[in-house]
């Protein structure tokens, strides 16, 4: 009984030992500094470049909407979307359907031109035979052939216009046939929106006319799209693109800057900017027009030129500063020192003095 009591005692007598240990250790840690360790940072010699982003679409330079000379119905179609073209390749053909009024009026003027003709005739073949007989002047007979030769030319011109009003084409000119739409330009057929069957009306005064196809050089394309104008004063003709287009994943193309819209467009409540550039692409790459793209247009460029990350840097009015490291042991010492940058590219800044390829500077907390 007595040695379980002596043991019972020497258990607490340790536990309070313990305590007591364990609180002066935690109060001494406690008084103790904290120690604050930081990430070094060493300068760097690279390229920079400040860029902006403008979002777009590839395109031709320029569609041409081919556009019938005369209205009709379309009977052929010999093209479809996706084909090449040649100039004066014909695309479609179009069925003269005469207007009631117009067609009336043609076969009257042939008729005419016929009883006129046939009078002619008459009054040259009795001219020619008092002629032969010497009973009549050669300038009487002159001016009796001149009479029949234009109306036989008469009676031809009303019986061509009867044809171009019925068929929209004469026999003697049927190479030049405008009922043959005919592209205009060596390309690819981006549209065909008309079918067989369907009606088309020619260009005029009052009305833009039918679309037949429309046709686009694909060899020269251009990417449009647009800036901010925080940016767009910085940006001029002539400037070096990088083209990636969403559909062509892993490929970037070069393009040149050629237009900047003098006048911006209010959209979401910011002012942008319409700007075009050339796009060069390898011919064994197919670019359909209307692709998605991305113009990264370089601002500003730095060729190596010592650098720092940006957060390594205090900015504080027109200042700024670094910590530069002076000492590592036993404890992390640093020296406060203003410094000179240039451009930054979001990442990086440009350090133009006051700090050394091979100083060290203090980054983020560990």
């Amino acid at each position: 009984m007595k040695t379980r009591k002596k043991i019972v005692r020497i258990g607490v007598l340790v536990a309070v030992a313990a305590i007591i240990v364990w609180t002066f250790v935690f109060l001494y840690r406690k008084s103790q500094p904290v120690v604050t360790v930081y990430e070094i940072v060493s300068p760097e010699v690279t390229d920079l470049e400040k860029t902006t982003v403008a979002t777009g679409k590839v395109e031709p330079r320029d569609e041409v909407l081919i556009k019938p000379q005369i209205s009709g119905i379309i009977s052929e179609v010999y093209k479809e979307a996706g084909q090449s073209v040649k100039q004066n390749e014909v695309i479609a053909k179009v069925k003269v359907i005469p207007e009631l009024g117009t067609l009336n009026s043609a076969e009257s003027r042939v008729r005419l031109a016929e009883i006129n003709a046939g009078q002619a005739e008459t009054d040259f073949a009795r001219v020619k035979k008092l002629y032969e007989e010497q009973l009549i002047s050669r300038e009487e007979y002159e001016k009796s052939e001149v009479g029949v030769k234009q109306a036989r030319e008469e009676l031809q011109t009303a019986k061509d216009n009867l044809e171009i009003v019925k068929e929209g084409i004469t026999k003697s000119n049927a190479s030049f046939s405008s009922t043959l739409i005919r592209s205009t330009i060596d390309g690819l057929i981006l549209d065909v929106p008309i079918k067989v069957g369907n009606s088309v009306i020619m260009s005029n005064t009052f009305n833009d006319g039918t679309t037949i196809a429309t046709v686009a050089n694909m060899n020269d394309l251009i990417f449009r799209g647009n800036v901010d104008e925080t940016e767009v004063g910085r940006i001029h003709e002539g400037m070096p693109v990088k083209l990636t287009i969403g559909a062509l994943q892993g490929m970037t193309f070069e393009a040149n800057l050629e237009y900047i819209s003098p006048k911006g467009v209010e959209e979401n409540g910011a002012n942008q900017f319409e700007i075009k550039a050339a796009l060069s692409a390898p011919d064994s790459v197919q670019i359909r027009s209307g692709y998605s793209a991305n113009a990264e247009i370089v601002l500003e460029r730095a060729h190596q030129t010592l650098a720092l990350p940006e957060r390594t840097i205090e900015f504080s009015g027109d200042s700024t500063f670094v910590y530069v490291l002076t000492d590592s042991l036993p404890e992390q010492k640093f020296e406060r020192r203003p410094i000179q940058v240039g451009m930054s590219d979001g990442i990086r800044i440009a350090v133009k003095s006051g700090l050394s390829a091979q100083e060290k500077v203090r980054g983020s907390k560990k």
